[in-house]
């Protein structure tokens, strides 16, 4: 079990192992963090103590965009030539591999407030799926403490 997030101090990215309670020490500012080993559940954030949290796919969204991009381009391609039948066997069998995928990646749980992502994590009911309005709050959030921190209305 992992956690990737951003070093509160500085924002520099940083990810630590959440097997047990550890000290971890920010390689940019030096700024000390204790991380606590979290129940397998997962309630709060170990990072900055956040209690809403959501699950996402643990997947890389480049690599996704890329698989539908290249489909795309090959179905456009056979389609030029009147392949129609090869057209829709690209379109279909990208659609039953996205789905496969779809099954077999596990999830990713997130802070809403530190965008700390816990690899490794059963989701439970309490995680649910991004929610705008929260994800929102903590947007506005973010800004307000940006503008403080740099002194701009």
């Amino acid at each position: 079990m992992k956690v990737v997030f951003a070093c509160p101090q500085c924002g520099a990215p940083a990810q630590a192992r959440l097997d047990s309670p550890s000290d971890w020490q920010c390689a940019a500012c030096r700024h000390p963090l204790h991380v606590h080993a979290p129940d397998p559940a997962l309630a709060t954030c170990r990072i900055c103590g956040n209690h809403e949290l959501y699950k996402k796919k643990d997947f890389p969204h480049g690599l996704g965009m890329a698989i539908l991009v290249l489909a795309c381009a090959l179905s456009l391609v056979t389609y030029n030539w009147y392949e129609k039948w090869l057209t829709w066997a690209i379109l279909i069998g990208t659609a039953a591999f996205d789905g496969v995928l779809y099954l077999l990646v596990g999830d990713a749980i997130v802070c809403y407030r530190c965008n700390a992502h816990y690899h490794g994590f059963q989701a439970t009911t309490e995680h649910q799926p991004h929610e705008l309005t929260i994800g929102e709050r903590y947007r506005q959030e973010r800004l307000r403490r940006e503008q403080l921190k740099t002194g701009r209305p």
